[in-house]
């Protein structure tokens, strides 16, 4: 089974996998947005990340390669009332517009091989405007012990290391790493180990 077709049957189930709430630590960083802006939600899935930057005020593109997932999302637009613009593209492959977005947000995107993250990473570097906040969160290898949600390849995880090499340019660069309970849909359930980042594009 391919991952889009894996994440197509996941998404196909009336429920939404992650929940309908946004990602905690998207949440807390409320503080470091801009008042306003356009923004990028890279593998946003159902929504719920892309859905809530709306509700910021921010004019949002949500891109995913799923079409299920998208049409759970857009159902969670019009119940929120905010307006998302939404594309169904490979996060790999998309061609991502230059200097295009005040804020990009990756959380949780981690089906993406090492080879295939450098060109998402790359991308989003590319799509974020000079001054542009740049989000991130995953799980790292210790998440493996959990086994609360994410990925099973070890190569496929975020390290403190491997963030600060990708973005080792960017301004006020902040890394949180951290176990915690997280509750986010039944696909993230229970104590997990994840590292955060933000910074700001030189």
């Amino acid at each position: 089974m391919s991952e889009y077709e894996r994440w197509e049957a996941r998404y196909a189930a009336p429920e939404y996998a992650f929940g309908t709430e946004p990602n905690y630590f998207l949440q807390s960083c409320k503080a470091l947005l801009p008042p306003s802006g356009r923004a990028l939600a890279v593998a946003d899935g159902e929504g719920r990340n892309g859905v809530w930057l709306a509700q910021q005020g921010f004019d949002v593109l949500s891109i995913d390669f799923s079409p299920s997932a998208q049409n759970k999302a857009r159902a969670l637009a019009a119940e929120r009332h905010v307006n998302v613009t939404f594309a169904q593209v490979d996060v790999h492959r998309w061609d991502y517009p230059d200097t295009a977005f005040d804020v990009v947000v990756e959380i949780f995107a981690q089906f993406s091989s090492p080879a295939e993250r450098a060109l998402k990473w790359a991308g989003m570097r590319r799509a974020l405007k000079s001054g542009g906040l740049l989000i991130i969160q995953g799980y790292t290898p210790k998440q493996l012990e959990y086994g609360t949600g994410g990925p099973k390849q070890v190569e496929n995880l975020y390290t403190r290391a491997m963030l600060e090499a990708a973005f080792s340019d960017f301004r006020s660069l902040e890394l949180v790493e951290e176990e915690r309970e997280i509750h986010e849909g039944s696909s993230h359930a229970g104590m997990s180990a994840v590292i955060g980042l933000t910074g700001t594009k030189p």
